[in-house]
C-alpha cells in the first residue's frame, strides 16, 4: 500500500503551504489522481484521515479527481479513452500503437485554508 507514503509526503507539502500562509486549519485538499497511476481512491482517502490526525490538516474534506485514461492511436491519428487502464488497445480500430497521453502520478490542486 504505497498510498500512506504518498499521503505522507501530501501532507508534509499542505502542511508547508498552509503555515507560509498564516492558515490555522487546512479546509479542503483536491488531489487529482493520475489514470495510470496505481493509486486507489479508497486507499487514498482511507490513508489520508490516518495521516491528517495531529495536523493543521486533521478533518478536512478531501476531493479527489480521478484522470480518464487518455491515449494518442497512431492509427486512427486522434485522441481516444480506455475504458480500463489495463487494456492498452485502441476502442476504435483495436491497435496497440498508443501513446499515453494521461498522467502516472499524482498532484494537490488546490488547498482551501482558514486564517481565523
Amino acid at each position: 500500500m504505497h498510498e500512506i507514503t504518498l499521503c505522507q509526503r501530501a501532507i508534509e507539502i499542505v502542511e508547508q503551504q498552509a503555515a507560509a500562509n498564516g492558515a490555522k486549519r487546512v479546509i479542503a485538499v483536491w488531489i487529482k489522481i493520475g489514470a495510470f497511476s496505481c493509486v486507489e481512491s479508497s486507499s487514498l482517502r482511507f490513508c489520508f484521515d490516518l495521516v491528517c490526525r495531529g495536523t493543521l490538516a486533521e478533518g478536512c474534506k478531501l476531493h479527489i479527481e480521478e484522470q480518464q485514461a487518455e491515449c494518442w492511436c497512431e492509427r486512427c491519428q486522434q485522441y481516444v479513452h480506455l475504458l480500463s487502464q489495463h487494456v492498452r488497445r485502441c476502442p476504435q480500430c483495436q491497435s496497440d500503437a498508443l501513446q499515453i497521453v494521461a498522467d502516472d502520478g499524482m498532484q494537490i490542486q488546490r488547498i482551501e485554508i482558514d486564517q481565523e
